[in-house]
């Protein structure tokens, strides 16, 4: 019997039921979920809370500064970086343990796939920052933004949300092991948000980490969000250069990410 050919209503219906599947992992193996968010609550507790005071001595805020203000943009990328674990380790278990293998005998629209990672995890991100946001204002965060800025705000941490899933899903493509996705992913994941302005201006750093810091991807991001939440001032020119490095990081996933697929799947 012959394989039935694949019509143009397959590819959103593909994706659709790839997106089902990885949602139902995602609630069938809540650990890595919960962690991306579990990370950034205690990060603005431990940071916002605890330290919060000593922060903003040491940086010479005055009256008006709060820490926890500084902090949460910061917070929300640190989120989504920490979430991209989830959709790496999954597309290194797919490809390791047979089930491309089985997809491919079927009439499947073969991008699906790794839409359905790159979906599943937006979702589960967008919920978690939800949250991240909700808890910060709990402790005191008191953004200033218009409904413009918000929209803006919003739309930046989508953006950089799906380019960071695209990166993560290449990474975990090129790992041999589940084990070993969730290991190389942790340069994005921990080292560029400790290394950017998450926690101290780039003002206060020293020179050599300062340099990285001011050039890496992340920086210009999170000042940008600062501003649009909290009306700080920017560099001319960091918007568009937030709005670049997610077209650059999502460009080089996706294209990295259906090479490595293809190549793995052609096996």
């Amino acid at each position: 019997m012959s394989t039935p050919a694949i019509t143009k209503a397959y590819p959103i219906a593909d994706t659709a039921t790839m997106l089902r599947r990885n949602l139902r992992h995602a609630l069938r193996y809540p650990g890595l979920s919960l962690g991306a968010v579990g990370m950034p609550v205690v990060m603005l507790l431990l940071f916002g809370v605890v330290f919060g005071k000593t922060f903003s001595t040491g940086l010479g805020g005055g009256a008006d500064f709060e820490y926890i203000d500084f902090l949460t943009p910061g917070i929300l990328l640190m989120s989504i970086a920490s979430g991209i674990m989830s959709p790496a380790v999954g597309a290194a278990t797919d490809m390791t343990e047979g089930i491309v293998a089985r997809f491919r005998t079927m009439a499947i629209f073969r991008p699906a796939v790794l839409a359905g990672h790159v979906l599943g995890n937006a979702i589960l991100t967008v919920v978690s920052l939800a949250l991240v946001v909700g808890f910060a204002v709990l402790i005191g965060f008191r953004p200033n933004a218009s409904p413009v800025d918000w929209l803006l705000a919003s739309g930046l941490l989508v953006a950089l949300t799906i380019a960071l899933t695209w990166f993560g899903v290449a990474l975990g493509l090129v790992s041999k092991t589940a084990e070993g996705a969730s290991n190389i992913v942790l340069p994005i994941s921990l080292l560029l948000p400790l290394l950017s302005t998450t926690f101290i201006p780039l003002s206060a750093m020293p020179s050599g980490i300062r340099w990285f810091a001011e050039y890496q991807p992340f920086t210009p991001i999170i000042e940008t969000l600062r501003h649009l939440l909290l009306n700080t001032p920017v560099e001319d020119g960091n918007g568009w250069l937030a709005i670049a490095w997610c077209l650059a990081i999502g460009v080089v996933g996706y294209f990295w990410a259906q090479k490595s697929y293809n190549k793995g799947t052609a096996a």
